[in-house]
């Protein structure tokens, strides 16, 4: 049975105390600031609390891109000791403004080179990888005898006008890595056309993830739109979440010819009122425990080279060859101003 968890509202995040004691906060508990979409197993916080002392309070602030504005905008007095997922596409802005104080994790041995984007440093922590997709319903396609698309190309054509669903690239990190795709395939110079072409085919924006996937997905339930912008690896939490009968293959699946290579990291805040705490934490965040646990809770690839998928993972997932890629560097340089151009662009 799972515990019961206290939610109340803090400074417009929601607060849920995790983990094996009800001691008190200050030096007993360590504060995570993370997404809406971060979940882990109770037995995995309780085992932290058991090795550590510390209870894990958990304020979830909406999507990724809402989450480091925080941060920034709280810097030195942060909401909470440790912040986890922040990502590839964001990273820069959190770094140029100071958001986060250097630690060298424990176990980071064990995390390949290619993750590790601030390795001289050490301000994050990888802790996951994954790439940002589209999704399709299987069965709307199959029940209309319509070939789903394959490309982003395909996405544009008038046989899938107003059936694609994204997340705002100013607010949401697969929003933006899914902006960042399509940098990499049209070039500096293609991609603004390309958005035009969504635009006038009816492409639908909403701010976050959970939105987008949970509300306007046909594949979920919900929604009406059975094409949306997601996750390779979540065709698995359609079977997962579907019932006890697993079938031949997930009901929806993933245009890998998409999709865009994100890694999310941890870093301890600036100003954490438990900075111990916060540094056990990011430690425990790259055990394999918690690496194991991480595939059939939020539906990503672990970072830790030993850490074992879980059988639903490698059967109903996709494996992305070659996805699409951006430099950190022209991330850093150019973001603010494409994220500007596609709002422009696409919101008007």
């Amino acid at each position: 049975m799972r515990r019961s968890l206290t939610v109340v509202p803090v400074l417009g995040l929601l607060a849920v105390a995790c983990g094996g004691t009800d001691e008190g906060s200050g030096g007993d508990e360590v504060t995570l600031v993370t997404h809406d979409s971060f979940t882990v197993s109770d037995t995995v916080l309780d085992r932290f609390t058991e090795e550590t002392g510390y209870t894990v309070r958990v304020l979830r602030g909406g999507d990724a891109g809402v989450m480091v504005n925080q941060a920034v905008l709280s810097r030195g007095n942060p909401q909470g000791d440790v912040l986890f997922g922040i990502d590839n596409t964001l990273l820069s802005r959190a770094l140029d403004e100071d958001v986060f104080t250097p630690h060298e994790a424990e176990g980071l041995a064990a995390v390949p080179e290619r993750f590790q984007l601030d390795a001289g440093e050490h301000r994050v922590t990888p802790v996951d990888t994954g790439d940002i997709c589209v999704n399709y319903d299987r069965a709307w396609f199959e029940e209309r005898d319509l070939e789903p698309p394959a490309t982003f190309d395909d996405l544009a054509d008038p046989a899938y006008r107003d059936l694609l669903v994204v997340q705002n690239a100013a607010t949401s990190s697969p929003g933006l890595g899914f902006l960042l795709g399509t940098v990499a395939a049209y070039g500096a110079d293609g991609w603004q056309d390309y958005w035009q072409r969504l635009a006038d085919n009816g492409v639908e924006v909403v701010d976050g993830w959970e939105q987008a996937y949970n509300e306007r997905f046909s594949g979920a339930g919900a929604g009406d739109r059975p094409l949306v912008v997601s996750y390779a690896s979540s065709p698995p939490a359609g079977v997962v979440y579907g019932g006890e009968e697993r079938p031949e293959q997930a009901p929806t699946g993933v245009l890998t010819d998409t999709c865009f290579r994100q890694i999310e990291f941890a870093g301890l805040l600036d100003g954490a009122a438990n900075e111990e705490g916060g540094r056990a934490l990011i430690d425990f965040l790259i055990s394999r425990e918690f690496q194991e646990d991480m595939p059939l809770q939020m539906f990503v690839h672990p970072v830790h080279e030993d850490a074992e998928l879980p059988e639903e993972f490698t059967r109903y997932g996709e494996v992305v060859e070659e996805p699409w890629t951006v430099g950190p560097e022209l991330i850093a340089a150019h973001r603010d101003d494409w994220v500007d151009t596609w709002t422009s662009v696409v919101l008007g």
